[in-house]
């Protein structure tokens, strides 16, 4: 199987649930500006949730430069992955419905720990298909430190709810932030061979 077909299927399942999570927005009943005051809780948890999303694919789809070939494990793997995303747009209107209440933030945390751990199975999935430590992927990434201490900061976050959820959100922001930075490992061995 070519990976055009995997890559255009995760593409509209992401572009599904970006737009599952528009329109968990409710528009305000009145047009002044306090109406939306109580809105910003959820349009917040929106924005990191957008962001997370967009991170996602467009790291999705520069790991997908690596791929040479397709297996039922990376297509499992990938499935995999897609799951955990297909639950962002449920945790995010529920932290945004309660203001980032202690369960909520627990419950995002935990999809975005179960995101990260899924991204980092996809990748040894790649690997494993495509030559192991020899391959495109497995030179890029290395031993994926970036991805690993995400994971372990969502862990950290998860557990940090039980002192204030207010800190665990510092942390699922920050760990945004770092990955926004682009990550320039896979174009690098993608040009240069």
């Amino acid at each position: 199987m070519g990976k055009a077909r995997l890559e255009m299927f995760s593409d509209g399942l992401l572009a599904i649930i970006i737009t599952i999570m528009v329109l968990e927005l409710k528009v305000p009943e009145t047009a002044s500006l306090s109406a939306l005051r109580p809105l910003c809780p959820k349009l917040f948890a929106y924005v990191i949730s957008f962001v997370y999303l967009g991170i996602y694919w467009n790291n999705h789809h520069h790991l997908l430069h690596t791929v040479k070939q397709i297996d039922g494990w990376v297509m499992w793997a990938n499935m995999h992955l897609l799951f955990w995303l297909s639950l962002v747009p449920f945790t995010t209107g529920w932290i945004g419905e309660t203001e980032a209440a202690l369960w909520p933030t627990v419950a995002y945390g935990a999809i975005l720990f179960m995101s990260g751990i899924a991204w980092l199975l996809l990748q040894q999935a790649i690997v494993h298909i495509d030559g192991g430590t020899a391959s495109q992927l497995a030179r890029a990434i290395g031993s994926d430190t970036k991805g690993k201490l995400s994971c372990l900061g969502y862990a950290a976050a998860i557990a940090l709810s039980f002192v204030d959820p207010r800190i665990s959100i510092g942390i699922y922001v920050a760990i945004a932030i770092v990955w926004l930075i682009p990550d320039r490992r896979i174009k690098r061995v993608v040009e240069h061979g």
